[in-house]
């Protein structure tokens, strides 16, 4: 039979007991950020297309939402990593990229809340980034849910007005 080592203690570490608090605050948190966003995830992906793949330290997460696929990624699970959605709505170029560019800054302004459009790699995407620092599971959940939201309502009417023919 095999056993697996103890856990080490706080003095073992070399941890004050107030360092140690924070250390397990911290793994309870990255936990419950991945677990939150897999369970946002599993909530949106109603065909069952949900994958996930670990990357150096952190997870990138892809589904499909309507009429659009939706990126999750978290960079890893310190403070100063970062949580990111985005989901592509327009290939690029477009017809009247003028008029296109217009209308996606006319639409950061007033219908994107806490999102906004960009270009990523010549696509048009619908994207949210935020620090994981002090993030709470509703901002999880908004965030992603207001990505694939908006990028599933905008990419069909974008297509038809500006997509190159």
């Amino acid at each position: 039979m095999t056993t697996l080592p103890l856990a080490s203690t706080p003095s073992d570490q070399g941890l004050s007991d107030s360092e140690a608090a924070d250390q397990q605050a911290d793994n309870t948190t990255a936990a419950t950020i991945v677990d939150v966003i897999e369970t946002v995830i599993d909530s949106l992906d109603s065909a069952n297309t949900a994958m996930v793949s670990d990357t150096d330290g952190g997870y990138i997460w892809k589904f499909k939402y309507g009429t659009v696929e939706v990126f999750v990624q978290l960079t890893g699970l310190s403070n100063d990593d970062t949580i990111s959605a985005w989901s592509a709505v327009l290939k690029l170029p477009a017809k009247d990229e003028a008029k296109l560019t217009r209308k996606l800054l006319e639409l950061n302004w007033s219908g994107t809340l806490e999102a906004r459009f960009a270009i990523l790699q010549d696509e048009v995407v619908v994207l949210s980034t935020r620090s994981i620092a002090d993030l709470s599971p509703g901002e999880i959940s908004r965030a992603i849910t207001l990505v694939a939201t908006i990028a599933d309502d905008q990419d069909e009417p974008l297509q038809a007005e500006f997509g190159a023919s």
